[in-house]
């Protein structure tokens, strides 16, 4: 949106709960993208979250930091529990949030481990990681989730309400205007929130389509 200040994050000073707040948002950035994850219970494992579906599911470790580098140019992240790096097979990504930035690194967990610290968002020959800035494609394709399945709630609700009849029922064909064939519907590409108050309007957007298109899902035969 034009003119709209970027959103200074507020920052938990308790580690442990800032650790958690974190894990939420990665929940949520994640669902943006087109993803599904969950967080297993409790926190015994060696990761944190999983990411895609039956059969495909994968093992992300969420890691967040404020911490400066000496020099003032990036982040140290930490990448070790209980001060001890994590051993191969520990987890499949590493989920890196650079929380002053609002920049997510998704980054492989082989190039981690045995690591105590990486650093991120840097500009000189430290950059490592850059490749993979926001690299949520990485999630995607190893979950086997697919490009064409991403799809805004948006167009998807207007492609349905659209080819409502008067009488409440879809059209036996929703190609089609007056009985003339219009070819498939118009799919935009999505458009994901660029900061933290545009996801947080984004999840409100969300929750209020469904509960204003609830009774526009026509009943199955066998439903009450």
């Amino acid at each position: 949106m034009a003119g709209t200040k970027r959103r200074k994050p507020k920052i938990i000073k308790d580690k442990k709960k800032r650790g958690e707040w974190a894990e939420s948002v990665f929940l949520v950035r994640a669902g943006e993208e087109g993803l599904s994850a969950s967080k297993p219970w409790g926190d015994s494992r060696s990761f944190d979250c999983v990411v895609g579906r039956p059969g495909r599911f994968v093992a992300v470790q969420v890691k967040c930091t404020i911490a400066k580098l000496e020099s003032g140019e990036g982040y140290i992240c930490s990448t070790c529990s209980s001060h001890k790096p994590y051993q191969r097979g520990s987890f499949d990504y590493l989920a890196a949030y650079v929380i002053p930035e609002d920049v997510w690194y998704i980054i492989p967990g082989r190039l981690v481990f045995g690591l105590k610290s990486i650093s991120l968002c840097t500009v000189t020959g430290e950059a490592k990681y850059e490749e993979y800035r926001e690299a949520w494609g990485l999630l995607r394709k190893a979950s086997d989730v697919a490009e064409s399945e991403i799809v805004t709630t948006e167009t998807t609700e207007n492609s349905y309400t659209s080819n409502i009849t008067d009488g409440g029922a879809p059209n036996e064909n929703p190609h089609t205007t007056n009985g003339t064939l219009c070819g498939p519907p118009k799919v935009e590409a999505p458009r994901f929130p660029r900061n933290a108050f545009e996801r947080m309007q984004a999840a409100f957007d969300f929750c209020k389509r469904n509960m204003e298109g609830a009774h526009l899902r026509p009943r199955k035969p066998d439903e009450k």
